[in-house]
């Protein structure tokens, strides 16, 4: 494996080492530090939704980290989709942070502090891009 010098696209390379599929592992961690959000998912189709939703995010979030091409735009039109919803904004920010630390668990030593700023900077870029601070 030819490793990401992009230490954010790093953390997924490393990850996928680890696990083929992280959507358990995050909806776990969302649902274990946010139990309220375990009943939006009971009517949006499960396990279908929430492995989409994820694959999307990460997306947005591999383009804001990195080249920029306009993927990470959903973000902003996901939130105003989760306004919508009634999802508050600082919940759904939390889920970027909720994926960052799923990664970092799943990384353990490997989690370097050039990944570690690499993320503070992205969640700040997201809080800038959203309007929100978390």
């Amino acid at each position: 494996m030819n490793k990401s010098p992009n230490p954010v696209e790093l953390s997924f390379e490393l990850a996928s080492l680890r696990c083929t599929d992280l959507t358990p592992l995050v909806y776990q961690r969302l649902f274990d530090e946010r139990p309220e959000t375990q009943a939006m998912f009971r009517s949006q189709g499960g396990d279908l939704v929430k492995g989409s939703m994820l694959a999307l995010t990460i997306g947005a979030i591999l383009d804001l980290a990195a080249e920029r091409r306009g993927q990470f735009r959903l973000i902003a039109c996901e939130l105003a989709s989760h306004d919508a919803y009634g999802t508050s904004r600082q919940l759904f920010i939390a889920f970027f942070a909720v994926i960052r630390d799923t990664l970092r668990d799943l990384l353990g030593d490997e989690w370097s502090i050039e990944i570690a700023q690499a993320w503070d900077t992205l969640l700040t870029d997201i809080d800038a891009l959203t309007g929100t601070t978390a």
